[in-house]
């Protein structure tokens, strides 16, 4: 069977595990920022894979296998991802940085698009590093059974995963801190680092203390306004949900448990998600029920 969301969430080692996944994460996009700014914001998350399940061929509509402009304003609508104003924009922008590319289609009278090479290649990565560390976990060979055939494997993977994501409570609100990093321009980004910045944790820590905190070197990293950082900080700080050791943001920066059990609950049911398609596509990942997967 599939890793649960709950098996995930009770394993120590899937703690560790995603701060390897934040790392990955942050690397993908110091390598290119501007395709890694698709997963800075769960909006433009949501509306990449719904652009890609599209093209691969989502049955939800009822429509046969295509990506254009109108159907997938209409599917963000829908399933209440964007409005329709923020989708088209969202499509001209993909257009413009040459993520997406005109193709033929069957209807003339339509304009389909498709998924440019390096726009795939970073998708497919962003699966092999969920299979890797669901790998690390049971000893399976998702990772390489992706990477021996990704345009097949993403093509029937990837839709099965954006359907149970956009449907996902548990995986589009998991909390209030985590939604408002996530919401926001390039906060997701920043709760990435943040968690990546994370010691050991104790399950039962009020508070973590993850050390100096660059606002500087945040703004510079992530692109992102004085203003904008200044105000998420802010906004999380009187949730409680982050701090400093000393007034007037001095001294060591922290993280509440509450924050974390947030963070760790979203990357559990997101995995539990990743690996349950997984499992449709490819069968299970190991034949008889590992220790690694009991809950002890």
């Amino acid at each position: 069977m599939a890793f649960t969301a709950d098996n995930l969430a009770a394993d120590d080692r899937f703690l560790a595990a995603i701060l390897h996944c934040a790392n990955q994460l942050l690397a993908i996009y110091r390598e290119s920022p501007r395709i890694a700014s698709i997963f800075a914001a769960q909006q433009r998350w949501l509306m990449a894979h719904a652009g890609f399940a599209l093209h691969y061929g989502h049955p939800d509509d009822g429509q046969n296998v295509g990506l254009y402009s109108g159907r997938f304003i209409d599917f963000a609508v829908k399933n209440d991802i964007a409005s329709r104003n923020t989708a088209a924009a969202f499509m001209q922008e993909m257009l413009a940085y040459r993520f997406l590319r005109p193709v033929p289609g069957p209807d003339k009278r339509t304009r389909y698009l498709e998924p440019t090479e390096i726009a795939e290649q970073h998708f497919t990565r962003w699966l092999v590093t969920h299979m890797m560390i669901l790998d690390s976990l049971d000893g399976g060979e998702r990772a390489n059974r992706i990477t021996a055939d990704p345009s097949t494997m993403m093509a029937a993977i990837q839709p099965r995963i954006a359907r149970a994501i956009i449907g996902s409570e548990a995986v589009r609100s998991p909390g209030p801190t985590f939604n408002l990093f996530n919401w926001a321009n390039s906060g997701g980004l920043v709760m990435d680092y943040l968690i990546s910045r994370l010691p050991d944790f104790s399950r039962t820590a009020e508070r973590v203390v993850l050390g100096p905190l660059s606002l500087r070197e945040l703004r510079e990293q992530f692109m992102i306004s004085n203003t904008h950082l200044k105000r998420l900080l802010t906004q999380a700080t009187l949730m409680e949900s982050v701090g400093w050791t000393e007034p007037a943001r001095r001294g060591d920066f922290w993280l509440s448990g509450r924050f974390i059990c947030e963070y760790r609950n979203y990357q559990a049911a997101k995995f539990a998600i990743v690996d349950a398609a997984a499992e449709a596509v490819l069968g299970p990942a190991v034949q008889d029920e590992p220790q690694a997967r009991r809950v002890i």
